[in-house]
C-alpha cells in the first residue's frame, strides 16, 4: 500500500503522524511525503536558517526512509495569498504520479491558515473521479496548531493508531527540528507531545496518535 503525507510546513508529518509512518514503513507500506511551504531568502529567511532547514529536511527523509518526496517550496504562511488553483494543480500531479490509496492531510480547523488551505486544496484533488486510487483520507492532529483551531470546531478523533513500540522513534524525528522545540509548557514541548499521545491512548494503550476519518471506502 502506498500512503501519501501532506505538510504545510516541515514537522507537521512528524508531530501529527510520526509514529504512525514509522509503524506503517515497518509493516512493508511505502510512505511518501509531500510538503508545501519552505524557507526561502526571497520569504525574509537568513541563509543560516535557510540551511539549517535543509538539513532538517535531509535528514527527516533519510529517518523515515521515505519513498518519495516533493516539496513545492511555496511561501510559508503566505498561501492564502495564493491562487488556490495553482497549489491544486500541482497537488494533482503528485497525486496522479504517486497514487496513493491513503492521505494524511492537515484539519480544516486548525489555527494556521496554510493548514486550512492545504486541507482544502487535497480534497479538491481527492474527489472520487479524480483519484480513484484513494481509498482512504485522514485527517491529523496537529499539536499548537489543532488545538488553537476555531472554537466553535473540534477535532473528533475516530481512528487511532497504537504507537507504543513507535513512540521513541517519533521524539527522535521530532528533535531533528531543533528550533521548532522549545522547553514546556510551550505548546511544542516534548512533555506536551507525550501527554497528548497518552491522552489519545488512554483506554487502548500506552501512546497513540489520533486522526479523523474523512473518507474510507472499503474494497
Amino acid at each position: 500500500m502506498k500512503i501519501l503525507i501532506v505538510s504545510p510546513h516541515p514537522d507537521d508529518e512528524s508531530l501529527g503522524a510520526g509514529g504512525t509512518l514509522i509503524k506503517l514503513k515497518k509493516s512493508g507500506h511505502k510512505i511518501y511525503w509531500l510538503n508545501i511551504t519552505d524557507v526561502k531568502e526571497e520569504y525574509g529567511f537568513s541563509t543560516e536558517f535557510i540551511k539549517k532547514r535543509s538539513e532538517h529536511i535531509k535528514n527527516i527523509i533519510n529517518f523515515y526512509k521515505f519513498d518519495g518526496f516533493f516539496n513545492f517550496q511555496l511561501q510559508p504562511a503566505g498561501l492564502s495569498n495564493l491562487d488556490e488553483g495553482i497549489i491544486i494543480s500541482k497537488i494533482r500531479k503528485v497525486f496522479d504520479e504517486v497514487k496513493p490509496e491513503w492521505i494524511i492531510i492537515p484539519g480544516n480547523y486548525d489555527a494556521h491558515s496554510d493548514h486550512r488551505v492545504v486541507y482544502n486544496c487535497c480534497m479538491a484533488c481527492s474527489k472520487s473521479f479524480r483519484s480513484p486510487y484513494i481509498r482512504k483520507i485522514l485527517s491529523m492532529e496537529i499539536i499548537s496548531e489543532t488545538e488553537f483551531g476555531f472554537q466553535n470546531e473540534k477535532f473528533i478523533p475516530n481512528f487511532f493508531v497504537d504507537i507504543t513500540e513507535e513512540f521513541e522513534s517519533k521524539l527522535n524525528a521530532i528533535k531533528i527540528y531543533d528550533t521548532e522545540i522549545e522547553k514546556f509548557p510551550f505548546p511544542r514541548s516534548f512533555e506536551n507531545i507525550e501527554s497528548l499521545a497518552i491522552f489519545r491512548g488512554g483506554g487502548i494503550c500506552k501512546y497513540a496518535e489520533a486522526f479523523h476519518i474523512i473518507k474510507e471506502i472499503l474494497f
